[in-house]
């Protein structure tokens, strides 16, 4: 990098710096009514290709001519009533179920367990309602039951990011929140023939789980235009965060009124229903769908015309391994999830042994931060489309931008939890999950800019990089917590501060927004 390369980002990210201090309310008006379908900035912004934008310097006046014609063209077509927001909303749902069905044992396991029960009697349960067995496992087999699923992540993340690559995402995604949505209808029959029986359930629905994830991102280079990602990968992303939300808030209800293994079929059930419409409604490209109009498809297919997002079964694994731009969004996965994860498990421990606070389960408490976090993330995406609709930023700059907002506040806050009183260091966990989720504008979207061929494979390193990461972050918490619990917290957040900034660090210096050249098609080498 030059050093006049270096001051022009430099001048740019204060640019950007100083724009967000001083955001107009008019402007901050028209991205939540473009939310909710009540705007007309569609009409109002130009659009123009981001993926481009670093290097739009070297396009003729021909083809940026050609560009805004058929954005003219399309401007009139309100875009949340579109096919390809249609999808965004699939997306979103299908997220949302596959969250459901994973976390859905978490609140189930509380009306499962006997916790006056023997540990060595794992099988064996006892119940007042033969309907509602209550089973007596121990901690340490609770412990495993709930983290078994992401074995099966782990194992699958990666091949099946490969194949959904080639493949497409409607086929796999579908057949895997299918599987996925009959293995949950399983678990109470499982739960019955023992836990080992259920534990093997869970890791073959985290086979599924895993293949959907995949899956899911392999449909965005072909539906989303460059400047829309943003947005429509938001939409989609934001499942993930309501699922949790809705299984939160209902998940306790229904174990009270209907039984544990009401969530398990209530889950299940939508989500067999879902993979059924999903078949029906998804498709794979713009160029196969039955209802799309006219000028939607010209307009998404001419956005993407200028980028190679074909899949191919050869993959430049050499060049991949050598990319500091692919290395610069793994390692910020990485980082932050140490952060998340820390806080989402150590947090209520924290509140325990250093505020004597004992956290009941409750419902609002622990569904507001995603309830916030889900309304940033969808704003944010919002500010951000705007920042690129309005040509104030380049591409490069918004994603480095929101990756700074997303990773360098809470590291601060995070360093301050320790010291603060109970009420603080709730407002500082919302304050956290609400600003780390602008991220998914930053450096988590950025495998569709420099590499959207290769999205599906990425998202798996990617979800890899942070599996092992909440792997490692616990057991470096416990160790400081064994040394020293009144002190430890302080190195437990020091550390999960340090890590995540440096993970902002790496991609700050290293990130990119143009397509790279292992990303095209004349350098593509054999696996």
């Amino acid at each position: 990098m030059s050093i006049m390369e270096l001051s022009s980002n430099i001048d740019e990210f204060l640019q950007a710096t100083t724009f967000c201090h001083n955001l107009p309310q008019a402007i901050m008006t028209d991205s939540i009514k473009d939310l909710v379908g009540e705007a007309t900035l569609w009409e109002k912004t130009s659009l123009m290709d981001p993926s481009n934008t670093a290097s739009i310097s070297e396009k003729d006046d021909t083809d940026l001519q050609k560009e805004e014609g058929n954005e003219q063209q399309h401007r009139k077509e309100k875009r949340f009533w579109s096919v390809r927001y249609g999808l965004a909303v699939m997306i979103h749902g299908s997220n949302l179920i596959s969250t459901s069905q994973t976390f859905g044992l978490s609140i189930a396991i509380i009306a499962m367990v006997n916790n006056t029960g023997q540990s060595n009697q794992s099988n064996l349960y006892a119940s007042t309602d033969a309907q509602v067995p209550v089973y007596e496992w121990s901690p340490e087999d609770q412990g495993f039951l709930l983290s078994s699923i992401l074995y099966g992540i782990v194992i699958i993340i990666i091949p099946s990011g490969y194949v959904a690559g080639v493949l497409g995402g409607k086929k796999i995604s579908g057949i895997s929140l299918l599987i996925s949505s009959v293995l949950i209808l399983l678990i109470p029959l499982a739960a019955d023939q023992g836990l080992p029986y259920l534990i093997f359930t869970r890791i073959l629905q985290g086979l599924a789980q895993g293949m959907n994830l995949c899956a899911l991102q392999a449909l965005w280079p072909k539906w989303a235009p460059p400047l829309e990602r943003t947005q429509m990968s938001n939409i989609g992303f934001s499942g993930t965060t309501s699922g949790n939300f809705i299984i939160i808030l209902v998940g306790g209800f229904l174990c009270q009124s209907l039984g544990w293994p009401s969530i398990f079929y209530i889950c299940g059930g939508i989500g067999c229903v879902y993979s059924i419409i999903w078949f029906f409604l998804v498709y794979d490209d713009p160029t196969n769908h039955p209802f799309i109009s006219d000028s939607e498809k010209e307009y998404i297919v001419s956005s993407l015309a200028g980028q190679d997002s074909s899949p191919h079964w050869s993959m430049p694994i050499k060049a991949m391994m050598t990319s500091l731009p692919l290395w610069a969004i793994i390692f910020a996965s990485f980082c932050r999830f140490w952060l998340v994860s820390n806080l989402t498990t150590s947090l209520p421990m924290l509140l325990n042994n250093i505020f004597d606070y004992s956290i009941e389960m409750n419902g609002f408490l622990s569904a507001l931060p995603l309830l916030t976090s889900w309304i940033t993330m969808i704003i944010g995406s919002q500010i951000a489309g705007l920042l690129l609709s309005k040509k104030i930023l380049r591409l490069i700059t918004v994603r480095k931008l929101f990756t700074f907002l997303g990773m360098f506040i809470p590291s601060l806050l995070v360093l301050a939890m320790p010291y603060v009183d109970f009420l603080t260091a709730i407002i500082f966990l919302i304050l956290t999950s609400s600003i780390s989720v602008l991220c998914f504008s930053g450096f988590i979207i950025n495998s569709l800019d420099i590499a959207p061929r290769y999205t599906s494979f990425i998202t798996g390193l990617t979800t890899l990089a942070s599996s092992v990461s909440g792997v490692f972050s616990p057991t470096i918490t416990g160790y400081f917590i064994n040394q020293d619990p009144e002190s430890g917290w302080k190195n437990v957040f020091l550390v999960s501060s340090g890590v995540n900034f440096l993970g902002m660090v790496f991609f700050l210096i290293f990130g990119k927004a143009e397509i790279q050249d292992w990303a095209k098609e004349n350098t593509i080498t054999r696996f």
